[in-house]
């Protein structure tokens, strides 16, 4: 087949996939049947508010925005473009748990992020650290967009004339954001603020429109009567309203959400019809919980890190969770990043194999934007995470690839690039998760008894034995009913939790191959000591 005909065939099938970015990417097909007028590419955006610092939810919306982008480049083959828009006009409304220098923080409550001084001391503002933070991940990960800053367009000018058709509609989006409102909300709700030229506070009071065009406003600041242009960076708009008149100002087409932000979306919708735009398609996510089962938060810092997920596992296991079910509440702790790895991988080798049709409801396909290479690794991450832990905390790479090429004579770091990544992730891991949980246990008088066996039957084994060969022995010692195990999954319990100190564990035949024979019945030795004992 021809690259052509693969090109052909794939655009087909992702006509009628029902993985998610393709039935998104139809949204868009839909709402320009002949295409965006002037072949104008198709306009993402997603949002970041820079009060606190990035974690793994933030990204989510680039990454999964970027899936639903490709998607749409391979049904239609039309251009794109992605926004990843900071709102860092907004004021700072409290001090994020997890930052430093949170008096002088407090001092600064109010104002603009962009005019909050870093906590950090190596950016000029609060907002410029965190969006610094954004975009070096975003770059790690080689995204395709375009970083927009509120306060640039704001105090750019680039937004007056959006401002003017708030102000020339302020009546209208009123009445849409009036009945929404507790009734003291009511009372000094606007839906422009004005930003003091006193304090630098970004104030939440009344207005009243002078001048549409000119874009003036009146209101009170600190009980004097002021009149002031709303333009190039004298006020801002009311997240709903702002949301909504960029939406309109920058012509978005698709705009995705947590499931917490599905009223805004709604109220948005209605005041970018009532601006004269059309509101983007897009759909409401579930949100990430931590291993409490509490949202994650910026400001509370009780979500994963970014740096966190990188350290214990690869870079493409991260985007493969995010991927799945969005729809579907999700836990986003370090415990669930072992497995992702290792499903990421099992998804990533069936991928060759699989017809076009199949590829494209494969995870990996929307990880790698349809670039997905051919390469399997001779281990998982939880068979690394086992050696690694019987190895102990003092563990090394070297030490860790000496074991990998007695189980695959040609793993070395130039063959496996990879491996060696989930090598550093799995002394990691080891180290601050698994090796100060680890505790073996002696085993019972059965248990005993099938480890003698098990011992005796390895050492009747050459060194290089299959993985195959040593786990149909394992098998057969938990079958026979002379040691007494009810099921077999019962014997395998036994060896996780005498030999390596685990409640799970690997198949058996392939730790054993790696760990070594030799190695191996040390460790049944030490079990059989424990039980001596």
């Amino acid at each position: 087949m021809t690259d052509a005909d693969y090109a052909a065939q794939l655009r087909e099938a992702a006509k009628v996939s029902k993985a998610w970015p393709y039935e998104e990417a139809r949204k868009l097909l839909k709402r320009y049947p002949q295409g965006k007028p002037g072949e104008a590419p198709m306009l993402f955006e997603t949002g970041y508010g820079p009060s606190g610092l990035p974690h793994i939810g933030t990204f989510n919306e680039v990454q999964r925005t970027t899936m639903v982008r490709h998607a749409y480049e391979e049904i239609t083959g039309a251009p794109t473009r992605l926004i990843a828009f900071s709102d860092d006009m907004d004021g700072l409304r409290k001090v994020p748990d997890n930052v430093p220098n949170q008096a002088m923080l407090t001092e600064h409550l109010g104002r603009p992020l962009t005019q909050v001084p870093d906590p950090f001391e190596k950016y000029e503002s609060f907002a410029h650290h965190n969006n610094a933070m954004l975009r070096a991940f975003l770059d790690r990960y080689g995204f395709d967009y375009e970083f927009v800053s509120s306060t640039d367009m704001y105090r750019g000018g680039q937004f007056d004339d959006a401002l003017r058709n708030v102000l020339r509609n302020y009546q209208a989006i009123m009445d849409i954001m009036l009945p929404t409102l507790r009734k003291e909300r009511q009372a000094t709700y606007s839906p422009v603020l004005p930003i003091s030229a006193k304090s630098g506070i970004v104030l939440q009071v009344p207005v009243e429109v002078v001048d549409a065009d000119a874009g003036i406003v009146r209101f009170e600041d600190d009980g004097e009567t002021i009149e002031q242009s709303i333009l190039s960076g004298g006020a801002k708009l009311q997240w709903k309203v702002d949301w909504a008149m960029r939406w309109v100002a920058l012509g978005v087409d698709y705009e995705m959400a947590g499931k917490d932000l599905i009223d805004s979306v709604t109220q948005s919708s209605k005041i970018a019809r009532a601006l004269g735009g059309r509101p983007p398609e897009g759909f409401n996510y579930e949100m990430f919980l931590d291993e409490k089962g509490e949202k994650i938060s910026k400001s509370k810092g009780n979500g994963l890190s970014i740096e966190q997920w990188l350290t214990y596992g690869s870079e493409e296991s991260l985007a493969f969770y995010i991927y799945r079910e969005p729809k579907a509440a999700k836990s986003l702790h370090i415990g669930v990043i072992p497995r992702a790895v290792d499903d990421y991988e099992q998804f990533r080798s069936a991928y060759a194999t699989q017809a076009v049709d199949k590829r494209l409801g494969n995870p990996v396909h929307h990880v790698h934007g349809g670039q997905v290479t051919d390469d399997p690794l001779p281990v998982t991450y939880g068979l690394l995470l086992n050696l690694v832990g019987v190895m102990g905390a003092d563990a090394t790479e070297h030490q860790v690839w000496a074991y990998l090429r007695n189980y695959a004579p040609d793993a070395s770091v130039e063959r496996y690039p990879r491996v060696a990544g989930l090598v550093r992730n799995a002394l990691a891991y080891n180290r601050d998760f698994v090796a100060p949980t680890l505790k073996r246990r002696a085993p019972e008088a059965n248990e005993a008894l099938a480890l003698r066996e098990l011992d005796a039957q390895l050492a009747a084994l050459p060194d290089d034995a299959s993985a195959e060969d040593i786990q149909n022995i394992v098998y057969e010692i938990g079958k026979d009913p002379h040691y007494g195990f009810e099921q077999l999954r019962d014997w395998f319990k036994a060896l996780y939790e005498t030999l390596l100190g685990a409640q799970q564990g690997p198949r058996m035949g392939s730790f054993i191959a790696l760990y070594g024979i030799a190695n191996s019945r040390k460790l049944i030795a030490q079990a059989l000591d424990l039980a001596a004992a």
